[in-house]
C-alpha cells in the first residue's frame, strides 16, 4: 500500500490517541490505517488522560499511571511523530507552522489541539493546557490557593488539591457552581462542605487568584486559520467531522464542535468520536463516502473527591439533570474505568514486542562491527586492520592561511521518525568527528536515501531533511555545498510505513596546523575527561520495541542535540593532548583506540562507577535489553584483561554501558591532571554538566 499523499494529525488530544490505537489494532477492514504518509505533531512526547488529572494532582497516581506515551503509540501504529510546538496553518499553502522548526505540508488534516483556559484575569496560572498546569503543581510551595471557576473541573481540582493538604478557595462570579444541574450543584457543595473548601460568591472578575479553572477555548492560533468558528473559537464542523467549507481539513476535541449538535467540551465526547474520525480519515484519502457522528446528548461526569482530609476518596455521578453520591463505590467505579482506558494503550506494548534481546538498530548501531571491518580494511592494505591507525577524520591539505584542511563521512539509517530531527542528529554526529581533532566544520556535502514514495512525499521528506541539516549547519557558519539523493529499493513495510531514509555526510574543516588532535599519543599524568553521559544505543534499541520510559528518550534527544562545537576551544585551552568522539563501537572500544595509538607502555585506569550515563541507560542494561551492536563490541572488554583497570569492581550493567554503542556521543578527551577540575567547571558553566572525569593514563 503505497503513500500517495500527507496526512498530519495535529495535536496528541484523546481523539488522536484512540485513532492511533484503532490503526494499531488494525483487526478489522474498518480499522485500516489511510494509504497516506501520517505523521502526529505534538507539543509533548506523552499527553495526560484527563481523567487521571485529578488523581495525579492529588498524588493518587504516579506521573506515569496517566500519561499517553505518544512516540510509542505512533511506533506501534506505524506513524511518524513530530515533538513541537505548533503555531499556526496555512490553507492557501496547505501548511502547519511549527515553532522553530520548518513547516510541514499536508493534503489532510485532522486538528485535535486540545484547548486554552477562556478567562485569565487575575489569575497566576492557567489549568489548561494541561502540562505547563501539572509543572506548576509539582512546584507548589505555598498553601492557599484562590482559584477563579465553579465548574466540575474547578471543584474537583480543589478537592484533589486539598487531598494533597492545601487549602484551596474558590473563586464563583456568581451565587451558584456550575455543575450542570441543581441536583449536581448541591452535590458539588456537599464535596466541598465536607473538605472544607470555602466559597467566594460573586468574585469580581478582576480578583486576584493563583489559578483560572474558567472554562476552555480553542487555541488562539486557530482564530487567524480563517475556519468557521464558535464564539470560544472551537471550529464548526459537520456530523462527518470536516470543518465546515473545508473538507480535508478535520477537528475534533476541545478543539471542535458540530455546528448541528453542540456539546460542552469533554473528553467523554473526545473518546466516542474517535472511532468515526478513524473511518473518515481513511474514506477521505482513499475518497470514499464519509460517515457520520452523533454525539449523545448527555456525557456521564464522575467527580472525585482527592481522598480529602485523610478520608477513603468518594465520588459523585452526574447525568443531565441527575445526580448520584457521593460515595465510596462511585470512587472506585471511576477508577475503573480510567484503568480500563489506560489499559488500552499499555496493551499495545506486547503487538510491539518487548523481549530484552538485541534489535537491528538504527543510527550509528547500525554499523559494520569492528572484526569485518578491521578483516576487510588488511585485505586490502588500507590502514593494516589495526583499530585507531585511522583519525576520525583525515587531513587532504593545507588552505592559503597555513589551516590544515580535514575531510570525514559518516551517516546511518533514521535514528527517528521525525525526517527534520534525524537529519539534526545525523549532522551532530557526522561534526563530531572535526570535533574531535580539534577543528572547526566549514563544509558539508550530503547523501540522502528516500523511500519508495510519490513524487510529492520524496519532495517532503528531502526539504525536511535539508532543513534538519541547515539548522545544525547555520549556527557554526559552515555551509552545505552540495550533495546526491538516491531511492531506495523494496522499502515498504506491509503497513505502509515508508522505511530505507538514510543520511551520509561528508564533512569538511580546517584547523591551525599546531592544533591537530589525533587519538594519540596518550601520555602518563594524563585524565580522561568526558563530555557528557552515554547510553543512547540501549535506550533507543528499547525504543524500538516500546519499552524506553517516554521521559528518558526525551531526556537522550535533548543531549544528542546539543552540538559540541564549543568544546573544541574549552578543550584547546586547558590543554587537550589527544580526543576522540565515542560513537559505534562503545565507550571502551574507542578508548582502545586511543590506546593503539599510544606508545605500547601506556595503560589507563578507568573508573566505570563514575561514567555519566543517561537517564534510563542503566535500568534498560539491568533487565537484560542490549543493542544489536553491543554484542559485537564486547570484543573490546578484552581491554580489562590488558591496558585498562578497573579501579574498582563493577556490575554487569556498568560493563554493558561501556559497549554500548553511541549516536551523538561524547568528547572523550585527555588532558593534564591538574587542568581536569577546572576544565569541567568552565564546561559546566558552558552547559556541559554532564561532564565527568573517567581514568587516568599511567605507564
Amino acid at each position: 500500500m503505497e503513500a500517495e499523499g500527507e496526512l498530519l494529525l495535529a495535536g496528541g488530544g484523546h481523539s488522536h490517541s484512540l485513532v492511533l490505537r484503532i490503526w494499531a489494532m488494525a483487526g478489522r477492514h474498518w480499522q485500516r490505517r489511510p494509504a497516506a504518509r501520517i505523521t502526529l505533531i505534538s507539543r509533548h512526547s506523552t499527553a495526560p488522560y484527563s481523567g487521571l488529572v485529578p488523581a495525579l494532582v492529588a498524588g493518587l497516581v504516579g506521573e506515569q499511571a496517566g500519561a499517553i506515551d505518544l512516540r510509542r503509540l505512533c511506533l506501534v501504529a506505524g506513524v511518524t511523530f513530530v515533538q513541537a510546538e505548533i503555531t499556526g496553518l496555512n490553507l492557501q499553502t496547505r501548511e502547519l507552522h511549527l515553532e522553530e522548526r520548518p513547516s510541514l505540508r499536508w493534503d489532510w488534516l485532522s486538528l485535535d489541539v486540545g484547548a486554552e483556559t477562556y478567562e485569565l484575569a487575575g489569575a497566576a496560572m492557567a489549568v489548561k493546557p494541561l502540562d505547563p498546569f501539572l509543572e506548576w503543581c509539582r512546584q507548589l510551595d505555598q498553601t492557599n490557593l484562590r482559584i477563579k471557576g465553579g465548574g466540575a473541573a474547578a471543584v474537583e481540582l480543589a478537592l484533589a488539591l486539598r487531598g494533597r493538604g492545601l487549602k484551596p478557595e474558590l473563586l464563583l462570579r456568581g451565587a451558584e457552581l456550575h455543575l450542570g444541574s441543581r441536583a449536581a450543584n448541591r452535590v458539588g457543595e456537599r464535596l466541598l462542605h465536607r473538605a472544607g473548601i470555602g466559597l467566594e460568591r460573586h468574585s469580581p472578575a478582576a480578583a486576584p487568584a493563583d489559578l483560572a479553572c474558567t472554562g476552555s477555548r480553542a487555541p488562539r492560533w486557530l482564530a487567524a486559520a480563517g475556519l468557521s468558528q464558535d464564539q470560544r473559537g472551537r471550529l464548526l464542523t459537520a456530523a462527518s467531522l470536516q470543518v465546515l467549507n473545508h473538507p480535508g481539513v478535520f477537528a475534533s476535541g476541545d478543539c471542535g464542535v458540530i455546528a448541528a449538535q453542540p456539546r460542552p467540551p469533554s473528553g467523554v465526547w473526545a473518546v466516542r468520536c474517535a472511532p468515526t474520525l478513524a473511518r473518515n480519515l481513511t474514506r477521505v484519502v482513499s475518497g470514499r463516502p464519509l460517515r457520520s457522528w452523533r454525539p449523545q446528548p448527555w456525557a456521564l461526569q464522575l467527580l472525585g473527591d482527592g481522598g480529602s482530609l485523610g478520608r477513603s476518596p468518594q465520588a459523585a455521578a452526574f447525568w443531565g439533570p441527575w445526580a448520584l453520591g457521593p460515595s465510596p463505590l462511585l470512587w472506585r467505579w471511576k477508577r475503573f474505568l480510567d484503568q480500563r482506558f489506560m489499559d488500552r494503550f499499555s496493551s499495545l506494548k506486547a503487538m510491539a514486542g518487548d523481549r530484552p534481546t538485541p534489535m537491528a538498530c538504527h543510527g550509528c548501531a547500525a554499523k559494520l562491527a569492528a572484526g569485518p571491518l578491521q578483516d576487510a580494511l588488511a585485505r586490502n592494505g588500507l590502514g593494516g586492520g589495526t583499530p585507531g591507525s585511522a583519525e576520525d577524520a583525515a587531513v587532504i591539505g593545507q588552505d592559503g592561511q597555513g589551516n590544515l584542511l580535514l575531510q570525514s563521512v559518516d551517516g546511518f539509517p533514521a535514528l527517528v521518525s521525525d525526517p527534520w530531527l534525524n537529519a539534526r542528529i545525523t549532522t551532530l554526529h557526522a561534526c563530531s568527528d572535526i570535533w574531535a581533532c580539534g577543528a572547526q566544520v566549514r563544509t558539508v556535502q550530503a547523501v540522502v536515501t528516500l523511500p519508495q514514495l510519490a513524487a510529492s512525499l520524496q519532495a517532503n521528506l528531502l526539504s525536511e531533511t535539508l532543513a534538519g541539516i541547515e539548522s545544525v549547519l547555520k549556527p557554526l557558519g559552515a555551509r552545505l555545498i552540495g550533495g546526491h539523493s538516491l531511492e531506495a529499493r523494496n522499502s515498504l513495510e506491509a503497513r505502509g510505513t515508508p522505511v530505507g531514509l538514510s543520511l551520509v555526510l561528508s564533512v569538511n574543516g580546517a584547523v591551525e596546523a599546531g592544533r591537530l588532535w589525533g587519538k594519540g599519543p596518550l601520555r602518563p599524568g594524563d585524565g580522561l575527561l568526558l563530555s557528557r553521559p552515554i547510553g543512547t544505543g540501549v535506550l533507543f534499541a528499547a525504543a524500538m520495541v516500546g519499552t524506553a520510559q517516554p521521559q528518558w528518550l526525551d531526556g537522550a534527544l535533548a543531549t544528542m542535540q546539543q552540538s559540541q562545537a564549543a568544546l573544541v576551544e574549552l578543550l584547546a585551552g586547558h590543554g587537550c593532548r589527544a580526543c576522540t568522539d565515542v560513537t559505534g563501537f562503545g565507550l571502551l572500544g574507542h578508548l582502545g583506540e586511543m590506546l593503539a595509538a599510544s606508545p605500547t607502555s601506556c595503560r589507563v585506569t578507568l573508573n566505570a562507577g563514575q561514567v555519566p550515563s543517561l537517564p534510563g541507560a542503566l535500568t534498560l542494561l539491568e533487565q537484560g535489553f542490549t543493542s544489536s551492536l553491543a554484542p559485537a563490541n564486547a570484543s573490546a572488554l578484552a581491554l580489562l584483561e590488558d591496558r585498562v583497570e578497573l579501579q574498582s569492581p563493577v556490575d554487569g550493567a556498568r560493563l554493558a554501558l561501556l559497549i554500548d554503542p553511541q549516536t551523538c556521543g561524547p568528547l572523550l578527551a585527555a588532558i593534564p591532571a591538574d587542568r581536569i577540575d577546572a576544565a569541567l567547571a568552565e564546561m559546566e558553566r558552558a552547559g556541559f554538566p554532564g561532564a565527568a572525569t573517567i581514568g587516568q593514563v599511567h605507564s
